[in-house]
């Protein structure tokens, strides 16, 4: 089987669709989820810190204890998170606020979508936070990818550790 000209021509094109994937798909995949969602995120938090009156109220009417606090934290989280998320820098840390703050926000503003997740799928994934949380829990599982801080910072890191001898060959 493995001599047949079209099993070898097609293991070819394989390896090159995966190698292309890796190489550019991914990380511009993920630069864009970035960069988008990051500024997405910088954007509602700014909204929300530049009127805290309005948030304050809107969150009271949630049921959300502490109103004017949480409506510092959100907007502080996503405001600040956002601008951490648009340059990678200490993406997946960054992301676990944010992922928090967006299964807060399911479950006090749109808790029936949570409810009925299963028996209506569409009103989950069309709820405000769907996105907001996606692109998060993207970030977390996957990294920011190479073109970002992060990834710049462990390059750098593994030219200065390829540098220098190891300690047990210095030891010995």
């Amino acid at each position: 089987m493995t001599g047949n000209p079209l099993f070898r021509i097609a293991a070819a094109i394989y390896k090159w669709i995966i190698h292309f994937n890796t190489t550019w798909l991914q990380p511009l995949f993920l630069l864009v989820i970035r960069l988008y969602w990051g500024w997405q995120f910088f954007l509602t938090g700014k909204g929300k810190l530049g009127d805290i009156p309005k948030v304050t109220g809107f969150f009271h009417s949630l049921g959300i204890p502490f109103p004017e606090l949480n409506a510092y934290l959100a907007g502080c989280t996503e405001c600040f998170g956002g601008l951490l998320l648009l340059a990678g820098l200490a993406s997946r840390v960054t992301t676990l606020p944010l992922i928090f703050t967006m299964i807060i926000a399911y479950l006090t503003a749109s808790p029936d979508a949570v409810k009925h997740i299963f028996s209506k799928p569409d009103d989950f994934v069309t709820a405000d936070p769907f996105l907001f949380l996606l692109a998060a829990v993207i970030v977390f599982l996957f990294g920011p990818g190479p073109l970002s801080l992060d990834g710049l910072i462990g390059r750098i890191l593994k030219c200065r550790a390829a540098g220098q001898p190891s300690q047990s060959a210095s030891a010995s």
